[in-house]
């Protein structure tokens, strides 16, 4: 299929220093596929520099042109689009957001085929590229940091001033945990598995949900609330786990008893739109609400969490958030939370980020695009080609500007 495969630096502000494969991931797919060729586009932002892809004998070039295969993380500048090549990134244009709206026009107008990152899956439908581990490990690390910010204590360095996750990590093991340091977390998917490991090598304590509402600990504990733990039916009927994830309307939050023993939450669930809120501003206002802190990782604004007004920067990643008002304040205001609800989290760990997506990249997507389409993985995640929409996504033709 492809042999001649470009690097793209990232054109999208604010700038990414992720990329899609590191300098060994670039000469290991030469290697193992004979005939194919890489290069990398030159950048002044990536976290691993030109210098350590020209040491490994990676060679670096600012034209593309002759590419016929352009692969990225976030999505590219619409004057940065090549005619008639195939692009692979995270396109966001299924989710027909209004601001990437010229990004799917442009792919129609210049016959390009659009492979979708988040499309590609395997046989059972499962996605292969994904950096949500690093959202997790990086936002339970940001969540000790609101902490710090909001109960005082040594300061951390934030993560994105850390050369990786070793140097991240040796800052929260010198970081005393308070011993009554209560945690609830939703979510024990790509996110949730990445947080729970940083908060597993922290040495804070798993416990289950029953214990953490009922027990008395002598250290710092945390807890992870699955579907059955955080939702009851309306209708008084048993929880049906399958029923719930097919529909979840007609469910209601069991987050509040919670909210009243632990002082930290961590959001790391994956929510839909259909469903129940989960920490609404009726429970941020009962008695007995002992929560300090939120670290809002799915960061989904206007959704599940009613204390997550906006998302913040990685600059500046706290605000505060008064219940009473249910408004935005100055972090530390008397009787407020801190709010962590960054957005681009893996951002923060380029290098470790890069490596992880890249390893997936080589073993699991490359061979599909190098040699034959093996069970349809690209075509799945094809939107565009040719300047039509793909079968699959002929619902995005009002989105797309297509008259039908």
């Amino acid at each position: 299929m492809y042999s001649k495969i470009g690097i793209l630096r990232e054109g999208k502000n604010p700038p990414d220093k992720r990329v899609a494969l590191t300098p060994a991931q670039c000469l290991e797919v030469m290697q193992r596929y004979p005939g194919t060729d890489v290069v990398v586009q030159r950048s002044p932002v990536r976290a691993i520099t030109d210098a350590e892809y020209e040491a490994a004998g990676v060679r670096m070039t600012d034209d593309l042109s002759d590419r016929d295969l352009l692969i990225g993380v976030k999505e590219v500048p619409v004057d940065m689009l090549l005619d008639g090549r195939s692009y692979q990134f995270f396109s966001h244009t299924i989710k027909q957001q209004p601001h990437n709206r010229k990004l799917m026009q442009a792919a129609l107008a210049k016959h390009i085929r659009l492979i979708d990152h988040e499309l590609l899956t395997d046989p059972k439908g499962d996605r292969v590229l994904a950096f949500g581990k690093w959202a997790g490990v990086v936002g339970a690390y940001n969540a000790f940091r609101t902490w710090q910010a909001t109960e005082g204590g040594p300061f951390l360095k934030p993560a994105y001033q850390c050369h990786d996750r070793a140097e991240m990590e040796q800052h929260l093991h010198a970081y005393p945990l308070p011993k009554d340091l209560r945690i609830v977390m939703t979510g024990g998917g790509r996110v949730g598995r990445g947080a729970m490991e940083v908060l597993d090598k922290a040495g804070v304590s798993r416990v289950s949900p029953s214990a953490f509402l009922n027990a008395v600990f002598d250290g710092p504990v945390y807890t992870v609330l699955g579907s059955p733990d955080l939702y009851h039916r309306e209708d008084g009927k048993p929880f049906d786990k399958a029923a719930f994830h097919a529909d979840p309307s007609g469910h209601v939050p069991d987050l509040l008893p919670y909210a009243q023993k632990a002082n930290m939450f961590m959001a790391c669930h994956f929510w839909d739109p259909r469903g129940p809120k989960i920490l609404t501003l009726e429970m941020l206002r009962s008695p007995g609400v002992t929560l300090r802190v939120v670290a809002d990782m799915s960061c989904d604004v206007g959704g599940p969490i009613d204390s997550t007004l906006r998302a913040s920067t990685i600059t500046e990643p706290l605000y505060g958030y008064l219940p009473t008002t249910n408004a935005e304040c100055p972090v530390g205001t008397p009787g407020s939370i801190t709010v962590m609800a960054v957005d681009n989290l893996p951002c923060e760990l380029p290098r470790d980020a890069s490596e992880a997506f890249g390893r997936d990249l080589v073993d699991h997507v490359i061979p599909h695009l190098v040699h034959a389409d093996i069970n349809g993985m690209i075509d799945r995640a094809s939107i565009t080609r040719d300047g039509q929409l793909m079968p699959r996504f002929t619902h995005l033709a009002g989105y797309a500007g297509i008259e039908t």
